[in-house]
């Protein structure tokens, strides 16, 4: 190979973080020349706080990256010592899996999956530029000088830009305690026009195992039915030797973290961190000065691996000094003797304005550069994962001058993810909830590969077996509704007998199947021996009992897309002048021009945006489409 081809690639990713991973990986998958820098080589795809994947709403993320061709979940499925289904006792909208990973093993499942993929290159760099010429990306610059040139940037740095790491008053530049941060790459941002705010996150100490007295203490076993987040994997179960317990905080505990405020870099007389923190992750500090009517808090503790001695207290994120990190953990019911191996931390860091980002994730006034993961604000290693996809499947689908790829709310968590923050942007850490989500049931756990799998095989990210399969799946779900609509089941004494015990009154009469079905005590499993042509497929099973059990609800959230969608297809030109909309409030104007929304769907999300102003872009949209001495393109 000429050396100079060792400076030249297609893409370039900056950070293999969760993000920067999965966006690596689909560049290469569709044949670009991939170059992926990390810091540090030894924590490629690290799970630096939490060692899990999924929980709700992000468990769900997880199973949709895989639908869509992408590796998390079968990396998840490699690394999990403990796993659950979340929420059984809900409905299916807000089930979902969560698993405790081994940490280590994870990080070198992906190491491995980036050095067998052709055409992707991993290196350590610290990326201190990005080049860019003429409104258009060209390459970035690394510490040692070297200039590496490429089609198009993308830009995972995580925590890293202009870290900054706190233990009590002290601080430390770093992305995470032990690697030094990104000092320049920020400025180099800054220099570019972009703008950029200061968030902030924490983890909690680690304590060794042998230190802890897990018999008083709640255990959570891992699930004892077969479970995989990936479609690919066997689902299987797993030893239940990495439990993860339950304990809480007490008075004592509250006692000491009201003593040593002053000491915190959040709450002390002078405060140090500026960033705002995460609302739905908050540090036990803010835990115990919101919310002061709270004799106790829950604390998870769990395993790091299955090698590995250290334990993770969950609920307990901090930035006191040692010394009041080990009264605090010291206070705790099992942790009367804990020894911490390492302290918990806050971590304060650069991130860039999401609004500022089309919904491909590509920077609106430079070309071919994108962000993606929390560098655009968000928390979560899975909303990471889901960033760095889609940033990574359009900057290959733009370079093979094919048409971009945007995930819509009504047919994945991605699309809400990435649609709340390109619009609405984030005043603080994103974390998706299945709250945000408005069609949550029709975008569920169970039904990840119906929604996505067609576009995964669309983009040559999954096999056409799996995808045949998918659509034969979509086939038997409509026939055998259908079938069981047909079925007329009469009253007899067996099935009375099952009907009473499980709490739902006996027939009396003549009845569907299907009817039958719908009852909400009553599953496929204890009525199946009246079906004339029993089904043995879980998957599909479990498929239509919840079409025919949420049938109204389903019908119902349908109607609202169909309704979604007439927005969304009101398209606005890219080079709409907003000065000329009669009547639009100056804020609108201004809010409007700032986010440039693709469609009036997209611009009825917009936060301060009212009805009125959008009646009135419509009637602009409709007199000017009449107009034809307007040109737009």
């Amino acid at each position: 190979m000429n050396i100079k081809d060792e400076f030249i690639f297609d893409a370039i990713v900056v950070g293999a973080g969760h993000a920067g991973c999965e966006a690596a990986l689909v560049c290469a998958r569709n044949g670009l020349r991939t170059m992926l820098f990390n810091l540090n080589l030894d924590s490629v795809a690290w799970t630096p706080c939490n060692p899990s994947i999924g929980g709700p709403a992000k468990g769900i993320v997880v199973r949709e990256i895989d639908a869509l061709g992408g590796q998390m979940a079968k990396n998840a499925d490699k690394s999990m010592i403990n796993i659950r289904m979340l929420n059984t006792s809900k409905g299916p909208a807000v089930r979902a899996l969560r698993a405790q990973l081994d940490k280590n093993e994870y990080s070198l499942h992906m190491t491995e999956t980036l050095l067998e993929t052709p055409g992707l290159f991993l290196r350590y760099g610290l990326v201190e530029k990005i080049l860019v010429s003429n409104g258009k990306v060209f390459g970035i610059e690394t510490h040692f000088g070297e200039r590496y040139h490429a089609h198009s940037v993308i830009v995972t740095a995580g925590t890293f830009m202009k870290g900054r790491i706190f233990v009590g008053p002290k601080e430390l530049p770093a992305g995470r305690l032990g690697e030094f941060s990104a000092e320049t790459i920020s400025d180099s941002i800054k220099a570019l026009g972009i703008e950029m705010g200061r968030f902030k996150t924490g983890t909690p100490a680690r304590i060794s195992k042998y230190s802890i007295d897990f018999s008083v203490m709640e255990p959570q076993r891992t699930s004892e039915e077969p479970l995989a987040f990936s479609h690919f994997t066997k689902p299987k179960v797993l030893e239940d030797k990495w439990r993860v317990y339950i304990t809480r905080t007490n008075q004592e505990t509250h006692n000491v973290i009201t003593d040593n405020l002053k000491y915190s870099p959040l709450y002390g007389e002078e405060k140090i961190i500026s960033g705002t923190g995460p609302r739905y992750c908050p540090s036990i500090e803010d835990k115990v000065v919101k919310f002061g009517n709270r004799d106790s808090h829950q604390l998870f503790i769990e395993p790091e691996g299955s090698q590995n001695p250290e334990y993770y207290i969950g609920g307990m994120s901090s930035s006191l000094p040692l010394e009041a990190q080990i009264k605090m953990v010291r206070s705790v019911k099992g942790l009367e003797n804990a020894e911490i191996i390492r302290p918990a931390y806050a971590v304060e860091y650069d991130y860039v304005y999401p609004q500022q980002l089309s919904p491909t994730l590509e920077l609106k006034d430079i070309e071919n550069l994108y962000f993606a993961g929390q560098v655009n604000g968000t928390s979560g290693y899975e909303e990471a994962g889901a960033q760095g996809f889609v940033a990574g499947l359009n900057a290959s689908l733009k370079f093979l001058k094919k048409e971009s790829w945007v995930p819509k709310r009504y047919e994945s968590y991605i699309g809400v993810l990435i649609d709340d923050l390109v619009t609405k942007g984030t005043d603080e850490p994103y974390r998706l909830l299945t709250s945000r989500a408005e069609y949550r049931l029709i975008i569920r756990n169970d039904n990840a590969h119906l929604r996505l799998a067609g576009y995964g095989y669309g983009f040559g990210l999954i096999p056409e077996k799996f995808y045949e399969d998918v659509e034969k799946l979509r086939i038997d779900i409509d026939k055998n509704i259908e079938r069981m609509n047909a079925i007329a089941v009469k009253p007899n004494d067996e099935l009375n007998e099952i009907l009473e015990k499980y709490g739902t009154s006996p027939l009396k009469e003549t009845c569907r199947f299907l009817d039958l079905l719908k009852r909400p005590q009553i599953s496929y499993e204890y009525i199946g021996k009246f079906d004339n042509c029993p089904i043995m497929d879980k998957n599909l099973i479990e498929q239509i009992e919840i079409e025919i059990k949420y049938a109204g609800y389903i019908e119902r959230a349908l109607a609202e897309v169909e309704k979604f969608k007439d927005m969304e297809n009101v398209i606005i030109p890219t080079n709409i002048d907003y000065s000329s909309v009669s009547n639009l409030a100056t804020e609108a104007m201004q809010k409007l021009d700032r986010i440039r929304p693709l469609s009036v769907g997209q611009a009825m999300r917009i936060p301060g945006i009212n009805p009125a102003d959008i009646s009135n872009l419509v009637y602009h949209l409709r007199t000017r489409k009449n107009d034809k001495t307007e040109k737009y393109s």
